[in-house]
């Protein structure tokens, strides 16, 4: 779409007035106008919205302001709120919800010139990981139209995969914003519980959701989170700490940072060519400075089981008068998981809770040894639509469990986590390094995924 390497030149661009809002606003609608039928990524495109939205932007540039994300394009997930038009959660079952403001997070970008382009397409009421909607148009990968783009936030990594706009939102309660990303090839972050607000939209599990960035590098993802983070009353979750300068942050040594390894976990069951590109990645960044330790990330079959008491109780909570006032209206594959919660006994639920307050605190003693933790963002490439099985070197793995168990622990926990491309197969699908921080420590994250980019070039790949 742009020629600037960063959201932050392309906003520089604007703020010399070397370029208007309203030109790159239309750029970006037509880009996503011709590649919609063959990908479907949005669900709507917002042409007028973008464009008074654009104008406004022009107007703050002539008056001598210098909003920090001028003119970027940017577009949401059909699950957060945008005033005037239908929050979907990609289902019929709420076409008719129009809110009459923003989601924090949309209100934050617009409020920092950012421009607002569409409602991006998703697995229905977030509840899966292919990026399959039998109502809006299944998502397709851009690497391989035959392949699922992973979920539910499918179109959010379509859509900057394909360049139609630079910075997405998506959300993420097992694996959600990191599965996409690694499958499409951009980066993806899963901030820190609380990090960011999660008012205004549709939530799928409350302990579980986190809202967060995808863009093609991890200099642009932490543009987006500076103007995203940080406390908001109208979410009890979200936390009152600090919002450090992501940005300046990027640029600190990452010599002497301890990189924990979970081999026996994350890295014995693995794809050999995603395997190979996760090693030659660590490689890279002990290259760099960074120091290597094998690990072992304790609880994690309870993590397993516990997360699914979870996730199942938490949504069937919230869909519960959505499924008796209109359930016909939510698709034959997700009603009966929004269903199968309403059969979880409480003792089950509060007994998940209890093992979420174990594993942090064991957890936190093995980050006391360690920065932050590597691992394959998933085990394999993008899977075929209409597989159910994965082939691994164990055997036959179930694709949920494959798209979804490095992912969904550090939902249960909280922790940040971050997905980076570091490779491609034969095949030419993209690979991802999966980094796991300390709670509020994004910023870790961030250099290291920004430092090793300074010396690769697998983030600047684009689909044929």
């Amino acid at each position: 779409m742009t020629a600037a390497s960063s959201c932050w030149e392309l906003a520089a661009s604007v703020q010399r007035g070397e370029r208007s809002a309203r030109a790159i606003a239309e750029v970006a609608l037509a880009e996503a106008g011709k590649k919609q039928a063959r990908f479907r990524p949005f669900i709507r495109l917002t042409p007028e919205l973008a464009r008074e939205e654009a104008g406004r932007v022009d107007q703050l540039i002539a008056q001598g302001q210098k909003p920090p994300l001028a003119g970027v394009p940017f577009a949401v997930k059909d699950l957060l709120d945008v005033r005037g038009l239908p929050t979907t959660g990609g289902s019929p079952a709420f076409a008719d919800r129009v809110p009459g403001e923003d989601a924090t997070v949309v209100r934050r970008m617009v409020g920092a010139g950012a421009v607002c382009i569409g409602k991006l397409n998703m697995h229905e009421c977030a509840y899966g990981f292919t990026g399959e909607n039998p109502h809006f148009g299944d998502c397709r990968n851009p690497w391989d139209e035959q392949r699922i783009p992973g979920g539910s936030s499918s179109g959010s990594a379509v859509a900057v995969a394909l360049d139609l706009c630079p910075l997405t939102i998506g959300s993420d309660s097992g694996g959600s914003i990191r599965l996409p990303a690694a499958l499409c090839g951009v980066v993806g972050l899963k901030p820190t519980y609380g990090r960011i607000s999660r008012a205004g939209g549709i939530p799928l599990s409350w302990t579980l959701d986190h809202l967060g960035p995808f863009a093609r590098s991890a200099e642009d993802v932490a543009s987006m989170l500076q103007v995203m983070a940080g406390h908001d009353p109208a979410d009890e979750s979200s936390s009152k700490r600090g919002v450090p300068d992501y940005r300046a942050e990027l640029e600190k040594p990452v010599k002497g940072l301890r990189i924990g390894r979970p081999r026996d976990a994350f890295f014995r069951n693995v794809d050999p060519e995603v395997l190979a590109a996760v090693e030659a990645a660590l490689r890279q960044l002990r290259d760099l400075g960074v120091t290597l330790v094998d690990v072992t990330l304790p609880h994690l079959p309870e993590v397993l089981g516990a997360h699914r008491a979870i996730i199942f109780s938490e949504a069937s909570s919230y869909y519960r008068t959505v499924l008796a006032d209109r359930g016909e209206k939510i698709g034959d594959g997700i009603r009966p998981n929004l269903e199968a919660g309403m059969f979880i006994p409480a003792v089950d639920y509060l007994q998940a809770q209890r093992v979420r307050r174990v594993v942090r605190q064991a957890w936190a003693r093995l980050f006391a040894q360690v920065d932050c933790l590597a691992t394959p963002t998933v085990p394999m490439t993008a899977p075929r639509f209409g597989q159910q099985t994965v082939p691994l070197p164990s055997g036959e793995m179930p694709l949920v469990n494959a798209c979804l168990d490095n992912s969904l622990p550090f939902n249960f926990s909280g922790h940040p986590a971050l997905t980076i491309p570091c490779g491609f197969s034969a095949g030419g699908l993209p690979i991802g390094l999966q980094l796991v921080g300390r709670p509020y420590d994004e910023p870790t994250l961030l250099r290291l995924a920004h430092h090793y980019q300074q010396h690769t070039d697998w983030h600047r790949r684009r689909p044929v």
